[in-house]
């Protein structure tokens, strides 16, 4: 199997579904029925408008804080992984860099949660973003060598794509609470830094044929 297949439909899509399950209501109802041509001029008016709102379900705190949870400790086991199976100096040390901060914002989270007495709701986005994290790991463990760090570091780009989508479109915007909208916007940059550095080793890769 192709590497680059880590983050093709089930994987990016489980990854995905974080920022894009909140707006699939809405976008299935984009497409307008034709109009029926053969009815004639004089039918009676009809209500056009769309059976349901295209807003979004909403997304309590709760949810809200599984979720976040949910996405450090998918990638924290994944750095886990990398820093045990990667092949390059620079794999190993995003892998560990993954685990440490990670853990970390899962410490303020859970913090945060305990001071506001909120308990983590699972949710159907959690639970997605869960099984495509375990499906990444079971199919990074059959990799090694150039082959694992070049599907992890893939992966790991898509995925904090998906989770900036997420925290700007869904997390940050729906969040009630202040202080987990506090947080939210206080962890961004790292994920945002995140990103950036996955990509100058993903172009690294793309450049040595690593």
């Amino acid at each position: 199997m192709s590497p680059s297949r880590l983050t093709n439909p089930k994987v990016l899509g489980s990854l995905i579904a974080i920022s894009a399950f909140f707006s699939l209501a809405g976008c299935k109802k984009t497409e307008t029925p034709a109009a029926d041509t053969a009815s004639p001029a004089v039918a009676p008016a009809r209500d056009t408008t769309p059976p349901a709102a295209a807003a979004a379900p909403a997304i309590n705190d709760a949810q809200i804080a599984h979720i976040a949870v949910t996405a450090d400790a998918v990638d924290s086991a994944a750095g886990e992984l990398a820093k045990k199976k990667g092949s390059t100096k620079a794999v190993k040390s995003f892998g560990q860099t993954m685990v440490t901060d990670h853990g970390g914002v899962n410490k303020q989270a859970v913090a945060l949660v305990t001071k506001l007495n909120v308990t983590p709701e699972d949710n159907d986005t959690s639970k997605q973003l869960k099984a495509g994290g375990d499906a990444n790991l079971a199919k990074l463990e059959t990799l090694s060598g150039a082959a694992f760090d070049k599907a992890y570091i893939d992966n790991e780009v898509a995925y904090h794509q998906a989770v900036l989508d997420a925290i700007d479109k869904t997390l940050i915007p729906n969040a009630k609470n202040a202080e987990l909208k506090g947080l939210l916007e206080k962890v961004r940059p790292a994920f945002a830094a995140h990103l950036e550095h996955a990509k100058s080793i993903q172009a690294t890769q793309s450049k040595t044929g690593a």
